[in-house]
């Protein structure tokens, strides 16, 4: 997080907050379509990443499995690039002011503001059971994680910006009343992201709560288990490696090796031409497995080695803490409460 100031002209980096549920298994969606960037954006803007743990428990977890899924995130994320060094990386709910600056927000949001949003309406029809008041109001959460920390840009995918608008519509309301408080974030839109989509049914995104298991990969599956998944992968009767309307499973294909490869859809379309759709799937699951094979290898270290993550998390939340009270306490003065 230290920014260069060899001199006066020198550009402060621009502060860029990423946050990302430890609910057990990640897939490659998200590591081709989130944390391959934020390991790119580490070198570039003073990056804050977040477990967010508090926003897990909106649906009911087995505190064990829980703890555990926590663990293995980290390890994850470490895994796949994520530098303690160079960025601060923390476990949401060991920063205080999280939790404490969502309650303001909470009074600063509308109801109506909240009752539109898409992700309350899914996971509710999805837990009817436990249609609770955490669901409604952790858009004020996630207002709250990116607010805190005055930051610049949030990397956003389809599925957030709907989020990042409501936080960028509460921080000018406050702001509004009470002066200048909060930075308004703007959207991040990686030049390279990729929207991974399902490999059997390619018209939905790739995701862990697939019924289907052949539908997804994670990040920890064998070498023998990811070539498998591909070869089982959806495709059509054209039998010809070409981007384009109609052909979902193919198109999705091509971004998982474009991603990968670096390589564009024509050179792709080039290498392949005159081949078939069995020579295209191994040669997309073998630049997967070598692509994920030093990402488990990692992870198998860290996960070993829960005194290391300790210490990374914890500093992280020190420093995170200490950057966070300054604006929720701007914040809470602002409003009128008496600071002790």
């Amino acid at each position: 997080m230290e920014n260069t100031q060899n001199n006066e002209k020198t550009e402060k980096k621009k502060i860029v907050f990423s946050a990302i549920q430890p609910s057990g298994t990640i897939t490659l969606g998200n590591y081709l379509g989130a944390l391959k960037n934020w390991v790119i954006m580490q070198e570039e803007f003073n990056c804050i990443f977040a477990l967010a743990d508090l926003h897990t428990i909106t649906v009911r977890q087995e505190p064990a499995a829980f703890r555990k899924n926590v663990a293995e995130a980290y390890a994850s994320l470490l895994a796949c690039g994520i530098d303690p060094e160079k960025s601060l990386f923390f476990i949401q709910s060991h920063v205080t002011t999280h939790a404490q600056l969502a309650w303001l927000l909470n009074c600063y949001t509308q109801f109506g503001e909240l009752s539109r949003m898409t992700q309350f309406k899914d996971k509710s029809a999805k837990h009817a059971d436990n249609v609770n008041a955490g669901l409604f109001t952790y858009p004020s959460l996630m207002a709250a994680d990116i607010l805190l920390y005055q930051a610049d840009m949030v990397p956003v995918g389809a599925d957030q910006k709907q989020h990042l608008e409501l936080t960028r519509n509460i921080a000018e309301r406050f702001n509004g009343l009470y002066g200048n408080t909060f930075k308004v974030p703007e959207p991040y839109i990686p030049k390279n992201g990729a929207r991974v989509m399902s490999l059997q049914d390619p018209t939905k995104k790739m995701s862990k709560s697939d019924e289907n298991v052949n539908g997804f990969i994670t990040l920890m599956d064998n070498p023998d288990v990811i070539m498998k998944k591909f070869k089982r992968a959806v495709t059509d009767s054209e039998a010809r490696v070409a981007y384009g309307e109609g052909k979902d499973g193919i198109n999705n294909l091509m971004s998982i090796y474009s991603t990968i490869t670096g390589k564009t859809f024509e050179e792709i379309e080039n290498e392949f031409d005159g081949k078939g759709y069995g020579d295209f799937k191994t040669a997309v699951g073998e630049a997967v497995v070598e692509e994920l094979r030093p990402v488990r290898e990692r992870f198998e270290r860290y996960i070993s080695d829960k005194a290391y993550m300790k210490e990374c998390y914890t500093k992280s939340a020190e420093i995170a803490q200490k950057f966070s009270q300054r604006t929720l306490d701007k914040a809470m003065r602002k409003v009128g409460f008496v600071l002790k």
